[in-house]
């Protein structure tokens, strides 16, 4: 895949993702299952998150160390999702069809629709009146 890639040395394993302007870069290391989002520690870890680690039996197995940029809270945590995703299948290929099955390895296209002139935004009109 192009958006991982796997060192020589086999230290670890990084993934891509990204979501509407979020673009999240996430490092795997063989650990205890440590997260750290932008060289901070998380206690507390959103489900979404960990899903891809759940479903495959890698919790716990790894340091996820996440570098993102961009986007709202909801974009960023659906970007660092689809990094771990890609990440789990750069270091091990047979687990790419669970993934798969569970919706996480496909990157939402969904963008934000350019305003139009005349327009509010990209669809909403001024109020129309009559006189």
């Amino acid at each position: 895949m192009a958006n991982t890639k796997k060192t020589s040395d086999n230290k670890y394993v990084v993934g891509i993702g990204r979501r509407k302007t979020a673009t999240a870069q996430a490092r795997l290391t063989p650990g205890k299952g440590k997260l750290t989002i932008n060289n901070q520690e998380i206690d507390k870890i959103e489900d979404k998150i960990t899903n891809p680690l759940i479903l495959t039996g890698q919790f716990g197995k790894f340091d996820i160390s996440v570098m993102v940029r961009g986007g709202g809270m909801s974009s960023q945590t659906d970007a660092i999702a689809l990094a771990i995703s890609r990440a789990i299948i750069a270091h091990d290929e047979s687990l790419k069809p669970t993934l798969r099955k569970a919706g996480l390895t496909t990157r939402d296209p969904r963008e934000k629709e350019r305003k139009k002139p005349g327009l509010k935004r990209a669809r909403k009109a001024p109020q129309w009146q009559k006189r």
